[in-house]
């Protein structure tokens, strides 16, 4: 899909300096001790612990908590990382809304789960302080390829360097983080936290990144299973899914759009429409049309062709959304309307089974963004493939010897950073079980 061309509504600076500093300031900002240790208090540290089930990488949520409590921060990092070393990532990012806070006691009693997000971050945040908990085990001699330095490949990356093996990350884009770097919204990692993680992450020592080198491109499957002895595939899903109006309106990739934002020093040279139309329901969908109003956007309105309930993004996430000021308009979709008046897109509204109402309406667009998920264009290497991603089985075993994947790119995932972080890190395990046997 095609950058949106250039447009008249479609201009930078719509905002003061003061604006956009206030707009992208952090969402959550960092707990004092005072209020962590309240935090900590509401914790019941329950023996069956349903928040450690509901957590993808099975920290043990009641002891760090615990260990805060009682005045220990670095060492309820130390339980964090022990299980996601991405975890001051995830403390910002992960929808704990749906996870261990769902499944907190406090919030089926009270409504009110503790506040186990804000309380993993103002652990992780003191433990990365104090520098990297972690030292290598003694050399293996065995060299492993990660493909992608997204959460999945920096997951297994880093627990492969723990066993002594060395590691050569390579990734197509010139930083590395993937989707932490490039994907998620400004306002949620602020001040250049996503580089941070991986320089502390990469000071495990034993891990070399390589820019600038794609998978099909620079390098090649079967060269990486001659080159080295193990192989991991974190590449993540590059394509997106394309939308078709029939050239009525210009439409731009909201993965695009997000990662130019995070990628702008400054925020007052980054265009925005006026009128923004964000197409899909998912969290790209979400950050896309909030950044759209924080940069200075007047409307700006999601459309999504099923209801509410069935959106990707979480209540939580939605609710924030309308809080900023973006429509939500569900049970419509796009059409190609050559009628429509110029500067506008055409939707029909549809039923719980798609099928259009005969109700048909305008929404005036001068910049159109679609979030309507991504794919992975070909399994590499002939891969065995399973609902359009890299079938694997048992710890992320591939349909090849000695390749494994994980993350958003495998079948079987959640398209979650947490999720991701944990796929790297068992595919990790299994690899180095399989090197040392």
């Amino acid at each position: 899909m095609a950058a949106t061309p250039a447009t008249p509504g479609v201009v930078p600076g719509r905002l003061d300096a003061a604006d956009y500093a206030a707009n992208f300031a952090d969402l959550h900002p960092d707990f004092d001790p005072h209020e962590a240790a309240v935090a900590a208090d509401r914790c019941y540290f329950c023996h069956d612990a349903p928040c450690i089930a509901a957590c993808p990488t099975e920290i043990d949520i009641p002891l760090f908590i615990r260990q805060i409590a009682t005045g220990q921060p670095e060492a309820a990092a130390r339980t964090i990382f022990d299980q996601n070393i991405l975890g001051g990532m995830c403390a910002r990012v992960c929808p704990t809304e749906t996870l261990c806070e769902e499944a907190c006691v406090r919030e089926a009693a009270e409504g009110k789960p503790v506040e186990i997000g804000r309380l993993q971050r103002f652990a992780t945040d003191r433990g990365m302080a104090e520098g990297h908990p972690f030292a290598r085990a003694a050399p293996t001699g065995k060299r492993v390829a990660v493909v992608g330095a997204g959460p999945a490949g920096l997951a297994c990356a880093h627990r492969l360097a723990m066993h002594g093996h060395d590691v050569v990350v390579h990734d197509a884009r010139p930083k590395p983080g993937g989707l932490n770097e490039y994907g998620i919204a400004a306002y949620k990692t602020p001040g250049g936290f996503a580089r941070a993680e991986v320089d502390w992450l990469l000071a495990i020592g034993g891990i070399e990144l390589r820019h600038g080198t794609a998978l099909g491109r620079e390098i090649g499957l079967d060269a990486l299973r001659a080159d080295y002895d193990a192989v991991f595939l974190g590449v993540g899903l590059p394509g997106v899914n394309g939308l078709d109006l029939g050239g009525s309106v210009a439409l731009r990739d909201a993965v695009d759009f997000i990662a130019g934002l995070r990628q702008t020093a400054d925020l007052s040279t980054l265009p925005v429409g006026r009128d923004v139309v964000v197409i899909g329901g998912g969290m790209t969908a979400i950050d896309a049309a909030v950044q759209s109003k924080l940069l200075g956007a007047r409307e700006v309105t999601i459309v999504y062709r099923r209801g509410r309930a069935r959106m990707k993004a979480s209540r939580v996430e939605q609710d924030h959304a309308t809080d900023a000021g973006v429509r939500i308009v569900t049970n419509a979709r796009p059409v190609n309307d050559p009628a429509a008046p110029a500067g506008h897109v055409a939707f029909d509204y549809v039923d719980d089974d798609q099928t259009p109402t005969g109700e048909r309406f305008h929404l005036p667009a001068d910049q159109v963004l679609v979030a309507i998920g991504q794919r992975l264009d070909d399994a590499p290497g002939g891969l065995a493939q399973e609902g359009g991603k890299i079938a694997v089985s048992g710890a992320g075993r591939t349909s090849l010897p000695g390749v494994w994947a994980g993350g958003d790119c495998a079948a079987g995932g959640e398209d979650l950073t947490v999720t991701a972080v944990a796929q790297g890190r068992d595919a990790a395990e299994d690899i180095h079980a399989s090197l040392t046997r």
